[in-house]
């Protein structure tokens, strides 16, 4: 059995990391009511863009631009959104898992895919396994701006018009309580289902259909990807804080373990005291 200052030790020591955890899921809980703020005011531009879009693509039969027609796929692009820093349970494994095993699925080498990496972890998870990125960024804010990711945001969409891949999926956590957060893939380009989920308006615009496209396209596609980072931005924040939550928990049930412990040695070493100085008395006598 461990010594009393041996778990006197352990407690001291489980006692602080419950004290770190508790100001880390503090700290979590703020910085997520500002990131769940950020992502559904994000909500209402993303859907009426989205509309604006759909209606002048759908409702002007000559109009043609690449980002909207399918193409034979040679090579598929997939933009993953992860942390820059652990401590977040399961968020970035999940995410990681999901892309490698629809990768391994999907292709049978690394000229089949191109990986736009969002974030510390993923980064270096794909380049361990040397799979094939082509573009990344880290070190982004907490609560990001879009010209945080404006550049990035940029070239992806230009790399699907290049042709350095002709589908692109995009991998993330979705946000829905802060319990909760869904791995998720969406297609992002090309934009092919626009209409599917957008009630079709009726819009007077100048000049062309085509020359708005030209604009409104790339910005759309861009939105979508700020749009995504913006909810897992959220997804992060309740991540984190449910993961340090339960290990303060956790330390906080070690620590009445603990004490228990050191209680029942502490009352065995004072019985044994007494038990010896009655049976020393009782030599005497």
């Amino acid at each position: 059995m461990a010594s009393l200052r041996d778990i006197q030790s352990r407690i001291n020591s489980n006692k602080k990391s419950s004290q770190i955890t508790k100001a880390m899921q503090m700290v979590s809980a703020a910085k997520l009511n500002r990131a769940e703020t950020n992502a559904k005011s994000f909500v209402p531009y993303m859907e009426k863009i989205q509309e604006v879009v759909a209606s002048i693509a759908l409702g002007s039969q000559d109009v043609e631009h690449p980002m909207l027609v399918s193409r034979p796929v040679k090579t598929t692009g997939y933009l993953v959104i992860t942390t820059d820093r652990g401590l977040a349970g399961p968020y970035n494994s999940n995410v990681l898992r999901a892309v490698q095993s629809k990768i391994q699925e999907r292709h049978k080498n690394n000229d089949e895919y191109a990986i736009i990496a969002i974030g510390r972890m993923g980064r270096d998870f794909f380049l361990k396994r040397k799979m094939n990125v082509v573009s990344e960024i880290i070190g982004l804010s907490d609560q990001p701006s879009f010209s945080d990711i404006m550049e990035i945001t940029k070239n992806t969409v230009a790399m699907f018009s290049d042709g350095t891949f002709d589908e692109l999926y995009m991998y993330y956590n979705h946000y829905v309580s802060a319990l909760t957060q869904e791995v998720t893939e969406k297609k992002v380009l090309p934009l092919t289902d626009l209409g599917s989920t957008t009630k079709l308006m009726s819009y007077e615009y100048e000049p062309s259909a085509d020359a708005i496209l030209e604009v409104l396209l790339p910005q759309y596609a861009e939105s979508l990807i700020y749009g995504a980072l913006l909810d897992g931005k959220a997804s992060e924040h309740a991540a984190r804080m449910t993961a340090m939550k339960s290990a303060t928990d956790n330390a906080i049930e070690i620590i009445d373990n603990l004490t228990l412990t050191y209680n029942r040695a502490r009352q065995a070493a004072i019985t044994q005291e007494i038990t010896e100085i009655v049976g020393g008395v009782a030599a005497l006598e």
